[in-house]
């Protein structure tokens, strides 16, 4: 771009252009080189389609002018906002400038990254926040001569969450505010080792409540992606969380009154994995792989799981079927035996709202031995955690199918679909492997408990066990649920992705005449 010019306006914008893109300047920069970090400004290159960003508020920012108020300098404003594209679909973006006073609030124009989220409001766009910040800082006190009661209230961030997808990335120290912008979100994702998650830093505990704890320990990937939940993924490095991010958005609609696009169809909707057939172990104290199984039925390559070292015992994925977006909701019997926990119960949840706010189909590969119980499981509140699952499970509006592959026991059984619906009644196609078994308890356990006083009378307990068992499983056959109509047919197991590339097809057109806000909060 030329720059020569007798105009001294221009001669100002130019200047002003050039200073917001030399951003905290050549030693912010150079900070932020030496800690292996990404600018805001190339964040947002790495993250969008090349060349497709459309800045916004590049002269928000603090001048400075001489006595006789005559243009100086210009230092820009610690966000970065505009709007570009993601494999061509139109997005914003919100980025912290980490070399500009550690992106604290103290040099900050709050009204700027508002109106990104603003924008992406009035517009129906997806909005994904680039986030590295330190939160507030006590020395805005006295640059404003005067503190505020906290909140912004022109940030429309409820109606922006029932609308839009929302994503959220953090990419360094997020305190406060910045936590709240990472974890307000559909989606979110932190970088190992590089970014952490917390409501206050270290100093700020330390000076609190005495605990002397390093930011890692606080708030880093380890404690929000497995313990806390509050983040969904972890990213090995920020072209990671990037690869995340567009993964995120592709299943995705660009707001609530459109549907998810579909795919190029690059897999066999017939095909047919006759391994499948062997997939369950005969015996029921043995396990499974449960994502070799979703890896089978699914589109290849489609799959893209979500919080996988929370709630483990619960698997939840976004996927394709024929190239039709769906939520996959999976139990696990590797980890806690595939019980519902007070964390998957919690992911359960989560996950729910997000698919039927964006109007994904959901598929439920069922493997539920129930709730989690024992005085651990009570004390962390387990049903309650678990009747918050099925709040979302029954007002959601999305088609549900549920394929039974062994247990479906109990409260925790009772959750793979809706049974009523938001209009008191649910189509919930159900179908059932061979191998799959249900009741309102284990017959293993349930024996135990129903004939505790024959058994302890009997003279070999063991083999009066065997038989009383033995004459349950006949009666719990599958077959005969089937004979009664309570699930839809027993299929092969190599048969399901063809069942359910028929069944999307029906599926994917009922939600496009179910598009709008819906009543569930999302949370």
């Amino acid at each position: 771009m030329n720059t020569d010019t007798n105009n001294p306006a221009e001669a100002e914008l130019h200047a002003r252009r050039a200073a917001a893109l030399q951003m905290g300047g050549p030693e912010g920069l150079a900070k932020q080189a030496s800690l292996g970090k990404l600018t805001a400004r190339e964040r947002i290159d790495r993250l969008l389609d090349a060349g497709s960003f459309s800045e916004m508020g590049m002269l928000a920012g603090k001048g400075r002018y001489d006595a006789h108020g005559a243009f100086v300098s210009f230092t820009p404003a610690n966000a970065v906002i505009g709007a570009g594209d993601i494999d061509s679909r139109r997005v914003v973006v919100s980025a912290d400038d980490f070399t500009i006073r550690g992106g604290s609030s103290e040099s900050t124009v709050s009204d700027k990254w508002i109106y990104a989220e603003r924008y992406a409001h009035q517009m129906r766009l997806p909005l994904v926040r680039l986030v590295e910040t330190a939160g507030g800082s006590i020395r805005i006190l006295e640059q404003n001569q005067s503190t505020k009661i906290p909140g912004y209230p022109s940030w429309p961030w409820m109606p922006l969450l029932a609308q839009s997808p929302v994503v959220g990335v953090a990419l360094g120290a997020c305190a406060g505010l910045g936590a709240i912008k990472v974890t307000m979100s559909h989606f979110s994702v932190m970088v190992k080792g590089m970014a952490q998650v917390f409501a206050g830093g270290p100093p700020v505990v330390q000076r609190g409540i005495g605990e002397e704890i390093h930011k890692e320990a606080l708030g880093g990937a380890a404690v929000h992606t497995r313990v806390s939940g509050i983040v969904t993924n972890a990213a090995e490095n920020e072209d990671d969380a990037f690869a995340q991010v567009r993964r995120f958005l592709s299943f995705m609609p660009a707001n609530v009154w459109s549907v998810p696009q579909r795919a190029a169809r690059a897999d066999d909707p017939r095909r047919a994995d006759a391994w499948l057939d062997e997939a369950i172990p005969l015996d029921t104290r043995k396990v499974f792989d449960v994502r070799k199984i979703l890896k089978s039925v699914f589109d290849q390559d489609s799959l893209f799981e979500l919080g996988r070292g929370f709630g483990g015992s619960t698997v939840t994925m976004l996927g394709r079927l024929d190239g039709c977006a769906v939520g996959i909701v999976a139990n696990d019997p590797r980890v806690m035996g595939g019980a519902l926990t007070v964390q998957a119960a919690r992911k359960l949840e989560r996950f729910v709202d997000v698919c039927d706010t964006f109007h994904l189909p959901l598929v439920n590969f069922v493997d539920q031995p129930g709730v989690m119980f024992g005085s651990e499981a009570e004390k962390a509140g387990t049903l309650g955690a678990a009747l918050g699952a099925i709040s979302a499970i029954e007002q959601s509006r999305v088609p549900w199918c549920a394929i039974i592959l062994r247990r479906s026991f109990g409260v925790g059984g009772q959750m793979h679909g809706p049974q009523h619906g938001p209009d008191g009644y649910a189509l919930l196609h159900r179908f059932a492997w061979p191998t799959a078994r249900w009741g309102s308890i284990p017959i293993e356990g349930g024996v135990a408990a129903a004939y505790k006083r024959e058994l302890a009378e009997a003279p070999d307990a063991r083999e009066r066990q065997d038989e009383l068992e033995a004459y349950y499983q006949q009666l719990s056959s599958p077959f005969r649920t089937a004979e009664r109509f309570g699930v839809i047919d027993i299929i092969q197991p190599r048969e399901t992705r063809s069942l359910l590339c028929d069944w999307v097809q029906d599926a994917h057109a009922v939600t496009q005449g179910q598009t709008g806000i819906r009543s569930r909060t999302f949370r």
